[in-house]
């Protein structure tokens, strides 16, 4: 059975195994996400099996939990011992399994949201941006970025021109708040957003909610991918030492 350093590969071969380019794979030694390479009696680098799984693993890992926490995983999967790996694994599994969570209740709080009654609101049932900051969890700042980009449009009161959060903007800014925790961009409700004030075009809703959860879901995959390469890695480097 061959060892991880019993076949000697150039960089091409190692970038063509990984599915990267030439100076990727030079980047990534340079990053220290690769052991230093071998070099020949001219110069040039040369590597082996290691590299290849280690370029494999960051690329998979990059995928699910994005390239600066992918780097440093490798990295930590090549210290002796693997000191921090699986804290970093355990972190980057609790981040996306947040997501999923935020997003199923997402999911539930929007539909029961546009669903709720407000043609029985009173004028004092108004909220200023204070109270609807507060009651959102958010800073009045992004209330006023909100209303700056179209999403949530308060009227305004008879005292030096207030905001005033009428039921119906409430309702807005409850569905902003869940969909933009859900991962929705700001380019995507102003889309959507007129529609939702009609009622109107719930399909997109549930189709872009449906789109997040297939990324968090591809994501994972990429990560339970990177995991189980770094694990035969590893395994293979302690038989052979």
């Amino acid at each position: 059975m061959e060892s991880l350093h019993s076949v000697r590969l150039r960089t091409v071969d190692v970038a063509r195994r990984a599915g990267c380019s030439v100076q990727q794979v030079r980047n990534l030694e340079r990053d220290g996400v690769l052991p230093p390479a071998a070099r020949t009696a001219t110069g040039y680098r040369t590597y082996d099996e290691s590299h290849v799984r280690s370029a494999q693993a960051y690329r998979a890992l990059a995928a699910g939990t994005g390239p600066v926490d992918g780097k440093n995983i490798v990295r930590a999967a090549h210290a002796h011992p693997a000191a921090g790996l699986f804290a970093l694994l355990d972190a980057a599994h609790a981040r996306l399994d947040k997501e999923r969570r935020d997003l199923e209740l997402a999911r539930e709080a929007v539909q029961a949201i546009a669903l709720e009654p407000i043609d029985d609101a009173r004028p004092s049932d108004a909220m200023t941006i204070s109270e609807l900051a507060d009651a959102l969890g958010v800073r009045p700042s992004t209330l006023r970025h909100w209303e700056a980009e179209g999403l949530v449009t308060p009227g305004r009161g008879p005292v030096r021109g207030a905001r005033r959060y009428a039921p119906g903007e409430v309702r807005d800014a409850r569905i902003v708040h869940q969909l933009r925790l859900a991962g929705y961009r700001i380019a995507a409700l102003q889309a959507l957003m007129p529609q939702l004030r009609g009622a109107r075009r719930w399909d997109d809703v549930t189709s872009g909610l449906a789109a997040r959860d297939a990324s968090i879901e591809a994501r994972s995959m990429a990560l339970l991918e990177g995991a189980a390469v770094l694990c035969a890695l590893i395994s293979a480097r302690a038989a052979s030492s």
